[in-house]
């Protein structure tokens, strides 16, 4: 991790001695109290510790969920039901833990636009960056499986669709359905796989999480100028200024979560979920929880099956390579006139994408799906490649603290090629 001063002292023989032997005191005081952070972080750096939070929410909850919860096509949904009337306080935990899914989803699009919007991918922060986008996956992977528990209609149809799609894999699509299913149709067999890898992957996302947050520690943090800090006066200690802002952000967000804990509980799930799983009716119209939604309007845009999978995976999997494929020198898009019009129309591409993909695949609304799959895709391959070398930035402030004082404009303004070079350097 960064190196910088620590002023942790022991206060007691006992903290002494151990700190002789194991200084796991003096390690989480130096990185979580004294870890120097820029002093212009704003309120959008906060969505960090918010997701650490829920997903702890979400561990606890899950855990406690999991002594109830009976993985069997027969007992699965009545398991549910049951928890939310005769388990004490199983209600609670269950809207806890159905609306903290929808919470950690929309804490961490926060959290990766605002990564996006100020370059924080850029080096050197390349494999946070990365390690990030494999928790995103994770998450999803995590979030799908548990959909699929309380074993309802749109439960059970939204698995039946989604496996089908590894279909499409050649030579070996068939066999990883097949695998997946634990037999030829989705079944209690396969709620029962379903339901140890939902139960083990959140432990995979906590060990992710730690391997982010060291990576985060090894680099430092970006900040809203994109400048890294130049002198001691371009930080303060996280502790008590960083926290304290993260403890009232989180309050707020507390605020939110409760919200719909206890007054819209099912707002964001769908009526048909709460009928039991009939492999004999299929729903109307089959869509995913919204998280999904912008993935799903892009895989039901190609006409091919195998197309519509790889375009789905590769929506993804195209946010690994974005270090690379911004040519920009200048990490901060508020000092990219050009470039911060694209990112909102990349913005407004991802929300429609989530509208489309809740509604049918028919008429116009394919053809938009399309046309906004063809622009995200070209966000990436086309407008950050070529904006970033024909784009001529603003001037930038010279250090993070004029930033703060607001020196940022005239004459105390680096030039286009000073700030990239005050960008890079370290």
């Amino acid at each position: 991790m960064s190196t910088h001063p620590s002023s942790y002292e022991p206060r007691s023989g006992v903290a002494k001695w151990m700190d002789e032997r194991l200084p796991v005191a003096r390690l989480m005081h130096g990185q979580f109290v004294d870890f120097p952070t820029p002093r212009n972080l704003n309120y959008l750096w906060t969505f960090g510790g918010i997701l650490t939070f829920v997903l702890g929410v979400q561990l606890l909850t899950g855990i406690v969920l999991a002594m109830h919860y009976v993985p069997s096509a027969g007992g699965a949904f009545d398991s549910i039901e049951h928890i939310r009337r005769d388990v004490n306080y199983g209600w609670l935990l269950r809207n806890l833990h159905a609306v903290g899914a929808s919470m950690f989803f929309f804490a961490v699009y926060v959290h990766i636009f605002r990564g996006l919007y100020y370059g924080s991918y850029k080096a050197p922060r390349e494999v946070l960056w990365i390690i990030g986008v494999i928790i995103y996956l994770v998450m999803m992977a995590t979030a799908f499986l548990g959909y699929t528990l309380p074993w309802g209609q749109m439960s059970f149809w939204g698995a039946t669709v989604i496996t089908n799609f590894f279909s499409a894999i050649p030579l070996v699509g068939e066999s990883v359905v097949q695998w997946l299913w634990g037999g030829y149709a989705v079944s209690g067999v396969t709620l029962n796989r379903f339901y140890s890898l939902h139960y083990l992957l959140p432990f995979v996302l906590v060990g992710l999480v730690a391997l982010h947050i060291w990576a985060l520690h090894v680099t430092g943090q970006n900040n809203p100028t994109g400048i890294e800090p130049q002198t001691r006066s371009d930080t303060v200690p996280m502790s008590p200024y960083a926290i304290s802002k993260d403890m009232f952000a989180l309050a707020v967000f507390i605020i939110l979560f409760a919200w719909f804990v206890f007054f819209m509980p099912d707002y964001l799930g769908h009526a048909d979920n709460y009928n039991q799983a009939n492999p004999l009716v299929t729903p109307s119209h089959i869509v995913p929880e919204w998280y999904f939604l912008p993935f799903y309007a892009i895989l039901r845009a190609v006409p091919s099956k195998l197309g519509g999978v790889v375009a789905m995976v590769g929506a993804i999997a195209i946010l690994v390579f974005v270090p690379w494929l911004d040519t920009s020198r200048v990490r901060s898009t508020k000092y990219r006139p050009l470039y911060f019009w694209f990112f909102w129309a990349f913005v407004f591409t991802c929300l429609a994408l989530g509208y489309l993909g809740a509604k049918p695949a028919e008429g116009v609304y394919v053809t938009w799906a399309r046309v906004f799959t063809f622009y995200y895709f070209a966000h990436f391959l086309i407008v950050m490649p070529i904006v970033g070398v024909i784009e001529t930035p603003t001037g930038m402030p010279r250090s993070i603290s004029d930033d703060v004082l607001g020196k940022g404009n005239g004459g105390s303004a680096l030039s286009p090629a000073t700030a990239a070079a005050a960008a890079e350097k370290r």
